[in-house]
Protein backbone atom coordinates (compact mmCIF):
# COMPACT_ATOMS: atom_id res chain seq x y z
CA UNK A 1 0.00 0.00 0.00
CA UNK A 2 0.77 3.35 -0.62
CA UNK A 3 -0.20 7.03 0.27
CA UNK A 4 0.80 11.22 -0.62
CA UNK A 5 -0.28 13.84 0.04
CA UNK A 6 0.01 17.06 -2.03
CA UNK A 7 -0.46 20.55 -1.28
CA UNK A 8 -2.21 21.83 -4.24
CA UNK A 9 -0.99 25.55 -4.07
CA UNK A 10 2.68 24.38 -3.74
CA UNK A 11 2.07 21.70 -6.75
CA UNK A 12 0.49 24.47 -9.01
CA UNK A 13 3.74 26.81 -8.74
CA UNK A 14 6.13 24.27 -9.22
CA UNK A 15 4.13 23.74 -12.64
CA UNK A 16 4.55 27.09 -13.67
CA UNK A 17 7.67 27.62 -12.75
CA UNK A 18 9.06 24.87 -14.19
CA UNK A 19 8.76 24.66 -18.27
CA UNK A 20 8.41 21.00 -19.30
CA UNK A 21 7.28 19.70 -15.66
CA UNK A 22 3.70 19.02 -16.66
CA UNK A 23 5.40 16.81 -19.59
CA UNK A 24 7.52 14.93 -17.76
CA UNK A 25 5.01 13.85 -14.67
CA UNK A 26 2.10 12.78 -17.30
CA UNK A 27 0.57 11.22 -20.24
CA UNK A 28 -1.38 13.49 -22.76
CA UNK A 29 -4.27 11.88 -21.78
CA UNK A 30 -3.86 12.35 -18.01
CA UNK A 31 -3.11 16.29 -18.61
CA UNK A 32 -5.21 16.98 -21.20
CA UNK A 33 -7.87 19.96 -19.57
CA UNK A 34 -7.62 18.93 -16.13
CA UNK A 35 -7.70 21.59 -13.32
CA UNK A 36 -4.50 21.83 -11.17
CA UNK A 37 -6.29 20.27 -8.16
CA UNK A 38 -7.02 17.22 -10.33
CA UNK A 39 -3.61 17.00 -11.27
CA UNK A 40 -2.15 17.19 -8.11
CA UNK A 41 -4.33 14.05 -6.88
CA UNK A 42 -2.31 12.25 -10.09
CA UNK A 43 0.71 12.98 -8.73
CA UNK A 44 0.03 12.14 -5.59
CA UNK A 45 -1.17 8.45 -7.40
CA UNK A 46 2.23 8.41 -9.03
CA UNK A 47 3.97 8.92 -5.94
CA UNK A 48 1.80 6.61 -3.96
CA UNK A 49 2.81 3.73 -6.56
CA UNK A 50 5.96 4.06 -5.97
CA UNK A 51 5.82 3.63 -2.05
CA UNK A 52 3.69 0.46 -3.06
CA UNK A 53 6.39 -0.86 -5.31
CA UNK A 54 8.68 -0.09 -2.01
CA UNK A 55 9.95 2.83 -4.04
CA UNK A 56 12.64 1.01 -6.11
CA UNK A 57 14.72 3.43 -7.58
CA UNK A 58 14.49 4.10 -12.24
CA UNK A 59 11.19 4.19 -11.96
CA UNK A 60 9.56 7.12 -14.26
CA UNK A 61 6.39 8.96 -13.50
CA UNK A 62 5.21 8.11 -16.81
CA UNK A 63 5.22 4.20 -15.47
CA UNK A 64 2.05 5.05 -13.66
CA UNK A 65 -1.05 6.50 -15.56
CA UNK A 66 -4.21 7.17 -13.90
CA UNK A 67 -6.87 7.13 -16.22
CA UNK A 68 -11.15 6.82 -15.71
CA UNK A 69 -13.82 4.28 -17.07
CA UNK A 70 -16.64 5.29 -18.27
CA UNK A 71 -18.02 5.90 -14.64
CA UNK A 72 -15.57 8.10 -13.86
CA UNK A 73 -13.86 5.63 -11.64
CA UNK A 74 -10.09 6.13 -11.77
CA UNK A 75 -7.66 3.29 -12.72
CA UNK A 76 -4.11 2.83 -12.77
CA UNK A 77 -2.15 1.86 -15.57
CA UNK A 78 1.66 0.40 -14.82
CA UNK A 79 3.99 0.35 -17.45
CA UNK A 80 7.82 0.60 -17.95
CA UNK A 81 10.01 -0.29 -14.59
CA UNK A 82 7.26 -0.07 -12.50
CA UNK A 83 5.51 -2.54 -14.46
CA UNK A 84 9.00 -5.18 -13.80
CA UNK A 85 8.72 -4.72 -10.23
CA UNK A 86 5.08 -4.97 -9.53
CA UNK A 87 5.68 -8.07 -12.04
CA UNK A 88 8.44 -9.13 -9.54
CA UNK A 89 6.42 -8.77 -6.76
CA UNK A 90 3.73 -11.08 -7.82
CA UNK A 91 1.82 -7.76 -8.31
CA UNK A 92 -1.93 -8.62 -10.03
CA UNK A 93 -3.67 -5.94 -9.68
CA UNK A 94 -4.15 -2.18 -8.63
CA UNK A 95 -6.54 -0.15 -7.20
CA UNK A 96 -6.46 3.85 -6.28
CA UNK A 97 -8.82 5.77 -4.57
CA UNK A 98 -8.31 9.96 -5.57
CA UNK A 99 -9.56 13.21 -3.09
CA UNK A 100 -8.77 16.61 -2.35
CA UNK A 101 -9.95 19.27 -0.43
CA UNK A 102 -9.16 22.59 1.59
CA UNK A 103 -6.14 22.81 -0.82
CA UNK A 104 -4.80 19.29 -0.66
CA UNK A 105 -4.83 16.31 -2.51
CA UNK A 106 -4.11 12.76 -1.26
CA UNK A 107 -4.16 9.50 -3.12
CA UNK A 108 -4.51 5.95 -1.72
CA UNK A 109 -2.82 2.90 -3.41
CA UNK A 110 -2.86 -0.63 -3.19
CA UNK A 111 -1.17 -3.01 -5.26
CA UNK A 112 -2.36 -6.60 -4.97
CA UNK A 113 -1.06 -9.97 -5.51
Amino acid sequence: MGVDVVDVERFREALERTPGLKARLFTDEEADGRAVHSLAARFAAKEAVAKALGAPSGLSHLDAEVRCDENGRPELRITGKAADYAYGLGVKRWHVSLSHDAGLAIAYVIAEG
